[in-house]
């Protein structure tokens, strides 16, 4: 294809709306043609460019990323696909966590127990309170002893009044997610410094009442994630993301 395209062109090739083409445009990602009365043509580079956009954001990839990658900006593109890639991977546990709780709805349904909506969600709650203990105890059992955990029980008494848990697990969960965004752009960025000190603030509760051998003890437990993170998968983040958190902490150190 020589001969530049309308956008409506562009809309019929591409399936995209031209409300999409323009906002492309506004974010840099494309620069079409304009004739004298301000029309939009594509040229076959700026159309091969939206085919990349298209490709890149079925894959999962943000626009900032898009642009980074495809304007030519450094980009670690396997650091990009590991975040990916781990970001799919929680996607489908949590599809699967669902599944399950549905099932298991369901089956009281089929056995006749009357389930209304207040129900419905209560059982969903409760399941999925009762799926974390068993999996929080499945896996520290194997790395804590009864001893170091009633030290972390008896320790963790001494947080503040008002402490809500059910809220720092939600803040650990987005500090998580904003973490493994932030890993394609390296452990020396000043957006990672800034989640570095994010995540060392966050730690405070913990920190102020942990004795040397829990941080160490605690430390180690999350090095060796990969081996358990499967066991586990409604961890606040990943292994990758408490990976990149070290490679941060030495950076800054250096």
């Amino acid at each position: 294809m020589d001969q530049p395209l309308d956008i409506k062109d562009v809309v019929r090739l591409t399936g995209l709306t031209s409300r999409a083409l323009r906002f492309y445009e506004a974010r840099g990602l494309v620069t079409p043609l304009r004739t004298y009365s301000g029309r939009r043509l594509y040229g076959p580079g700026e159309l091969e460019r939206i085919n990349q956009i298209v490709a890149l954001k079925r894959a999962g990839l943000t626009l900032a990323q898009i642009g980074a990658l495809t304007l030519g900006r450094k980009l670690d593109l396997g650091a990009l696909i590991d975040a990916q890639l781990a970001a799919l991977d929680e996607k489908s546990t949590e599809l699967e966590q669902a599944r399950s709780l549905l099932l298991t709805v369901k089956s009281r349904i089929d056995r006749g127990e009357p389930v209304d909506a207040a129900t419905f969600c209560s059982l969903i709650s409760n399941e999925e309170l009762t799926m974390t203990k068993e999996q929080w105890d499945k896996v520290t059992d194997r790395y804590f002893t009864p001893e170091q955990k009633a030290e972390f029980a008896e320790r963790m008494k001494d947080v503040p009044p008002g402490f809500d848990q059910d809220a720092y697990n939600a803040q650990w969960a987005d500090l998580g997610r904003r973490v493994a965004a932030a890993i394609p752009l390296g452990s020396t960025s000043p957006e990672a410094r800034a989640l570095f000190d994010e995540w060392q603030e966050l730690l405070k509760p913990f920190t102020q009442v942990a004795s040397p051998a829990m941080m160490s003890g605690v430390t180690s437990f999350y090095e060796k994630m990969g081996e358990w993170q499967g066991d586990m998968p409604q961890a606040p983040f990943s292994a990758d993301v408490f990976k990149f958190i070290q490679e941060i902490g030495r950076a800054k150190t250096a």
